[in-house]
């Protein structure tokens, strides 16, 4: 969002702005009351300085920067009400000892009192919530939340009442406060409806947090990720002072993390490879609850058994050592298992690619995302993107896909959020994945080029017929329609006009001798008779006697070489007949030669070879001839090669046999 595109941007910056620095005013006002008194660490502790002040500071300064980049997103706002709470309360405890000490009026003494216990429970109870809730866009899930923040909104006060209406004083020799209720011991059910309440309320946030991250995309679950971090820390602090007994209350400054981690969720969520930090934190997280429980449980048993021998700390230190040693590595593969997914198992992602291979190779890259737990990935063949998934990144790695030595395709990857090359570890499982993945863009290619044969045969064959159909239509159709309308007249006339009905009948001989050329000549297209009447070998003999002089008129000999050839099948026979028959004429109108060999040899392929004598007169510039002996090889996947020799001129083409 621009300044130019919402005139009211300026005035929330300031606005954001302003109560930032109202946070920081309380605080600081605060720290100067207390200094005023006196008080000590001990004191600031006591009197929720410490940590009302801390939490104040945060939620209001990372709620006014939310504010600042993201006006419109209602997280940035509730932060700092959250803030303005907690330093509101950090605030109160000094200014109603300030006041006591300099015997202000019992109001205002009473009054900074009620500011105390009013400021803080709206912070746990409406503002946090309501914040999770909302997190990461500033919108609810779907409309069907729309009720649970209704709820959280509307029963919220319940929580403020039960903190504040007991009127109990900050510390001793200060006033109680107001709006205090005499009967609060008496409504103690609704108190532990209250608690219940907050506990919902949280659970709620959770759920919806985990459901948006199932839903969301690659940008939306690293946003998410930094709040699981937040998290993760907090819990590495609080489960010590929750279970081992003497841990100072300061660790729970560690839930001030959490409004850090949204603000940058919302304004930098790129800032560095979140993953990883998770990861290690998960694992740290999980390997403490271990070693609290461990500790907990040894404790217990070694009482009865060894403490009066060797010492319970030293055994429990010991043996909790001993158990925690092989936990750390598992520990840390399951969470990275979680985060990277399978690429600590390059055998496990090559089994999962390979399952993917008959599906086609949408599955196989979908497959290869999956398994890396990788934001994108796409498969370039040809410069075209053939299967992708994922939502493109900024960064995107491409890995060459190599198959008989040449290059197939490209798979490009996307880098996680923070990371600037693709790491070690991926790349060897990638390494290790590209080898069937090769084989599966060769296999589609050549599948691919076969289909693209097949049309080309089925569309030649639809020419050819064509060719027929416009040869007999505009050809031989009306010369035979000639020849019956003539044999109609010569009969009508044959006694009236004997002369002109001789005529009729000299033409009609004469056109029908015209459509008998016709049809041999549609004949010797389809297939050469000779083939037929002599085989390949005799045919291709009576060729080489027709062409026994050049087109200068000096004489050229030619030899035809071939024995033993097995029997053929009819399009190879009609492929070499013409091949052969068209590098003969070759030599005859264009080379200066004496004397041609035309060889066919038959082992595992069909050779068919036409040498000269004529001399080198330069590199053979493509003609109609050689175009169309290179495809009619090509047709039957042959191979064929032409060209100038020291000795004179070379024809070559082979055909496989070993199919057929």
């Amino acid at each position: 969002m621009t300044t130019g595109s919402n005139p009211l941007e300026p005035r929330r910056r300031a606005l954001a702005g302003g109560l930032g620095g109202f946070v920081i005013a309380e605080v600081v006002a605060a720290l100067v009351l207390a200094a005023v008194l006196s008080w000590n660490w001990h004191d600031l502790v006591e009197g929720f300085v410490v940590t009302n002040g801390l939490m104040g500071l945060t939620f209001g300064l990372c709620g006014a920067v939310i504010a600042w980049h993201r006006p419109s997103n209602p997280i940035g706002w509730l932060f700092i009400a959250d803030g303005i709470g907690h330093a509101t309360t950090a605030l109160g405890a000094p200014l109603g000892q300030v006041l006591v000490e300099s015997g202000a009026p019992i109001v205002a003494q009473r009054l900074a009192v009620s500011l105390f216990l009013w400021s803080w429970p709206w912070s746990i109870a409406l503002f946090l919530p309501l914040s999770l809730l909302l997190f990461p866009t500033g919108r609810l899930l779907s409309p069907q939340w729309r009720w649970v923040a209704i709820g959280i909104i509307v029963t919220s006060p319940f929580f403020v009442l039960e903190m504040a209406t007991d009127g109990a004083p900050p510390a001793p020799g200060v006033p109680r406060g107001y709006l205090s209720i005499s009967s609060y011991d008496a409504l103690q059910p609704l108190w532990t409806a209250t608690e219940l309440r907050n506990l919902v309320a949280i659970l709620l946030a959770v759920v919806c947090l985990f459901i948006r991250y199932r839903r969301a995309d690659e940008m939306g679950r690293r946003q998410l990720l930094w709040l699981l971090l937040a998290s993760v820390i907090a819990i590495l602090f609080v489960t010590p002072w929750a279970f081992v007994a003497g841990t100072p209350i300061l660790v729970l400054l560690a839930i001030p993390l959490i409004p850090i981690a949204v603000a940058v969720a919302i304004v930098r969520y790129q800032l560095l490879d979140i993953r990883l930090v998770v990861s290690r934190a998960l694992t740290w997280a999980l390997l403490s609850l271990v070693a609290i429980g461990s500790y907990a449980a040894l404790v217990a048993l070694l009482d009865s058994f060894i403490a009066s021998q060797v010492g319970r700390s030293a055994a429990v230190t010991v043996l909790v050592a001993l158990i925690i040693a092989p936990i750390l590595p598992r520990l840390q593969l399951l969470v990275d298992r979680a985060l990277y997914g399978d690429r600590g198992d390059p055998a496990r992602v090559a089994s999962r690619v390979g399952e993917q291979l008959s599906a086609g190779l949408p599955g196989v890259v979908a497959s290869v995302r999956s398994a890396l737990r990788l934001p994108y990935a796409a498969l370039i063949v040809d410069n075209g993107i053939v299967a992708a998934d994922g939502t493109r990144p900024q960064t995107v790695v491409p890995l060459e896909l190599e198959y008989g030595g040449q290059v197939v395709g490209t798979l490009d990857i996307g880098l996680r959020s923070g990371e600037s090359r693709l790491a070690s570890a991926d790349r060897n499982v990638l390494a290790l994945v590209a080898v069937p993945l090769a084989v599966a863009v060769h296999a589609t290619r050549l599948s691919a080029e076969l289909q693209s044969s097949r049309e080309k045969l089925v569309s030649a064959r639809e020419e050819e017929r064509r060719r027929i159909r416009r040869d007999l239509h505009d050809g031989l159709g009306p010369t035979l329609t000639g020849v019956a309308f003539a044999a109609d007249a010569a009969a009508n006339l044959i006694d009236v006009e004997p002369v002109r009905a001789r005529e009729l009948l000299a033409g009609l001989r004469a056109d029908t001798r015209t459509a008998i050329g016709d049809v041999r000549r549609l004949v010797d297209d389809l297939r050469p008779p000779a083939l037929d009447e002599l085989g390949l070998v005799g045919a291709l003999r009576q060729r080489a006697d027709q062409l026994s002089f050049r087109a200068d008129g000096a004489l050229i000999q030619v030899e035809v070489s071939a024995d033993g050839l097995p029997a053929l099948p009819a399009a190879l026979e009609v492929a070499a007949y013409r091949i052969a028959t068209e590098a003969l004429t070759n030599v005859v109108r264009h080379s200066r030669a004496t004397s041609a060999v035309l060889a066919l040899r038959c082992g595992t392929d069909l050779e068919i070879e036409v040498n000269d004598d004529g001399p080198p007169n330069g590199a053979w510039r493509p003609g109609v001839g050689l175009q169309a002996m290179r495809e009619r090889a090509a047709e039957l996947g042959g191979k064929f090669e032409a060209g100038p020799t020291p000795r004179g001129g070379l024809v070559r083409a082979r055909f496989p046999l070993e199919q057929r």
